[in-house]
């Protein structure tokens, strides 16, 4: 079970109402702002953090799993349309790699997972785009930079700044970080 889903049966176990309830109960607060639903659910209803912040997302449909995937997609790439040609590509291509590969789009990337999410697409800026990738043990070389940048949940990453970029050796890191997360 994903842990979205335990966290909206255990709302339901430690409130005795479910989120569609508790989505009614803060919209007739007419509370607009993230923060003041927290306040809200907190003050008022006893709520931790963990359930006060999730349905306050999924109230706003500010989550990533409120949203369609073309949306958030969209989204990501705007004001940065010229990445979309290189982000197909990659995707192309790490398709190859098994049928067991997931792309999942965030709010800022595209997690990309077998058993466990081995890489990331991040169209960084107007002129970098990032590649995340877990390779946990492995030394910095050639392209492959040590990853300071997305908060532990890549090792390393790869910077592209056109589809001209995406050599050999780009796939091969990406298929070494695929074989290790199988």
């Amino acid at each position: 079970m994903d842990p979205e889903q335990k966290m909206l049966e255990n709302l339901q176990i430690n409130t005795g109402k479910s989120l569609d309830e508790w989505i009614k109960i803060v919209k007739s607060t007419k509370l607009q702002k993230h923060g003041e639903i927290l306040k809200f659910l907190k003050g008022d209803h006893g709520f931790t953090h963990g359930f006060a912040n999730l349905v306050a997302h999924k109230t706003l449909k500010s989550d990533a799993g409120s949203q369609e995937d073309e949306d958030l997609l969209q989204n990501q790439y705007k004001g940065k349309e010229h990445f979309k040609g290189l982000y197909h590509q990659l995707v192309a291509e790490i398709s190859h790699f098994g049928s067991d590969v997931e792309f999942l789009p965030k709010k800022a990337y595209t997690s990309v997972k077998r058993k466990k999410q081995f890489a990331m697409l991040i169209p960084a800026t107007k002129s970098r785009f990032d590649i995340g990738i877990n390779l946990k043990g492995f030394e910095p070389e050639g392209i492959l930079e040590a990853d300071t940048k997305t908060n532990g949940m890549c090792s390393h990453r790869i910077c592209l700044s056109s589809e001209t970029d995406l050599t050999p050796e780009v796939y091969g890191w990406l298929k070494k970080a695929y074989e290790l997360a199988g």
